[in-house]
């Protein structure tokens, strides 16, 4: 077990990640690692994090999962190993090239084996959309690369590996006679019928839905850098639920804008996918995010902010996280705070120096 006088992170005994070394307290480690203790930590307290599944309407509900099941393993066990920003090697098979990393894989270090893979994305709440509304709207802004929907598509189509005759059928006829699918302009006439085979896809494969984005929260005081009292919690996105949030978002795009925006390319990056898995039993992830930008940036998938989470993920437990702030001591042990990096921001800086403009 951690010996509690070294810097660390409560239930994270064994590790690709040396807590005692300040590299791995960077910025982006630490986004990912906390979170992945926090979790630990949750369960500890008797908690379960909140679960975002898929309905068969089509509808996303709140459900719980502890996070033994998250991670396949109990988290505190000396059984369990964290491999952050790795690959999810079960999935290797299903893509042309690397698998790319994720955030965390679990595995067992008595079999050797993969747990589970999940994408971490620790968001503050309120983001700047919400955080003049009341409480009860305060939202997260959740920010996608496009590794996540790669995970996403080989997610779903593992189902049907050994049935790709199946998925041939859900998808339906018609997409052949596209010519190019890089011209936004031969996409966008076929862009329902494509959301629409997705839609059909995961209600096939509802009862098989399972955690993809594990979404810690942290509160503060509305705008302001102070901590609330009641301050961390966890959400955890199925891959069904995760995939009607940018569906749902697309809808609404088709109808207002009648372009390929962000959230409606993704929708075409998961179809390609699963299109191209159908016909070839793989997927070539980098050809369908490289030649398929319908010109925009690939850095990352697409960006909702707080106002569209919120009405998802609403709850009392994000208007009252059940972590305080008091309890980050026992979840940031050995004196590990002290080997921090945050970043200096002048905006930041600023905001928090009203003595500046006396």
């Amino acid at each position: 077990m951690r010996d509690l006088q070294k810097p660390g992170l409560f239930g994270i005994n064994y590790s690709n990640r040396n807590f005692s070394q300040k590299d791995d307290w960077g910025k982006n480690q630490f986004n990912s690692s906390f979170p992945a203790s926090l979790a630990a930590f949750l369960e500890h307290q008797g908690f379960e994090n909140v679960y975002l599944k898929l309905n068969e309407n089509l509808k996303i509900y709140h459900s719980s999962i502890s996070t033994t099941e998250l991670y396949g393993a109990n988290p505190n066990s000396e059984d369990i190993f964290y491999s952050f920003e790795s690959p999810y090697v079960p999935f290797q098979q299903l893509v042309i090239g690397n698998f790319p990393r994720i955030d965390l894989v679990t595995l067992s270090r008595n079999t050797r084996n993969c747990l589970k893979g999940l994408e971490v994305k620790l968001t503050a709440l309120p983001d700047n959309s919400t955080c003049n509304l009341t409480e009860d709207k305060f939202g997260c802004e959740l920010v996608i690369r496009p590794d996540t929907i790669v995970y996403l598509a080989c997610s779903i189509a593992v189902h049907f590996q050994d049935n790709l005759s199946r998925l041939i059928n859900l998808i339906g006829e018609g997409f052949a006679a596209i010519e190019d699918w890089q011209e936004g302009i031969n996409i966008l006439s076929s862009v329902i019928r494509m959301r629409e085979a997705v839609d059909r896809i995961i209600l096939s494969i509802l009862e098989k839905q399972e955690p993809l984005v594990m979404q810690p929260v942290w509160k503060t005081e509305g705008k302001s850098p102070k901590l609330s009292e009641n301050c961390l919690d966890v959400f955890v996105w199925s891959n069904l639920a995760f995939t009607q949030l940018f569906l749902d978002v697309a809808r609404r795009e088709l109808i207002t804008f009648k372009t390929i925006t962000r959230q409606v390319r993704t929708a075409v990056w998961l179809f390609k996918m699963l299109y191209d898995f159908s016909l070839h039993g793989q997927i070539n992830h980098r050809k369908v995010i490289d030649e398929l930008s319908y010109d925009t940036k690939n850095d990352k998938a697409f960006a909702v902010n707080g106002k569209i989470t919120c009405p998802y993920m609403q709850s009392e437990i994000l208007t009252k996280p059940r972590i305080t702030k008091q309890q980050i001591k026992e979840i940031i042990i050995g004196g590990g705070q002290n080997l921090l990096s945050p970043e200096r921001r002048f905006d930041a800086i600023v905001f928090n120096s009203p003595e500046l403009f006396d």
